[in-house]
C-alpha cells in the first residue's frame, strides 16, 4: 500500500521542491495560474517573473509550475500556427447563406391574432 499511494507522491513533492531550488534568473516559467513569464529577480520565498514588457509581477515560489524548455516552446508554436492556419482556411471559405426562416406561429395563436 505505502509503496502505491504514499511513495509516488513524495516522489513528485520532491521533485517540485527541486524545481523551485533550482529556480534563475532568466528561466521562462509557467505558473499553476496559467501565467507564462521570464524571471527577473530570484528571492527566498518569492520570485519576480516578467510576464510582459516592462510588466514585472511578484509571486511566491511555489506558484511556479513549471520552467519552459525549448521543446516546450516548440510545441506552443506549433499549435498556435496550426489555430492560426485554420483561422485562415475559414476566412477564405466563403460562409453559407444562412436561410432566414419566420418561425412557424401555433395556429391557435395565428387566428387569435387576425
Amino acid at each position: 500500500m505505502w509503496l502505491l499511494l504514499i511513495r509516488p507522491q513524495r516522489r513528485k513533492q520532491q521533485e517540485q521542491m527541486d524545481l523551485l531550488s533550482n529556480l534563475q534568473i532568466g528561466d521562462e516559467i509557467v505558473t499553476a495560474g496559467g501565467i507564462y513569464g521570464t524571471i527577473s529577480e530570484v528571492d527566498d520565498d518569492d520570485v519576480t517573473v516578467e510576464i510582459a514588457e516592462g510588466t514585472h509581477v511578484r509571486m511566491a515560489k511555489r506558484a511556479v509550475a513549471g520552467i519552459l524548455t525549448e521543446e516546450d516552446e516548440d510545441e506552443e508554436y506549433d499549435e498556435e500556427d496550426e489555430e492560426l492556419a485554420d483561422a485562415a482556411d475559414e476566412e477564405e471559405q466563403p460562409a453559407a447563406e444562412e436561410e432566414t426562416e419566420e418561425p412557424e406561429l401555433d395556429r391557435s395563436a395565428a387566428e387569435q391574432r387576425g
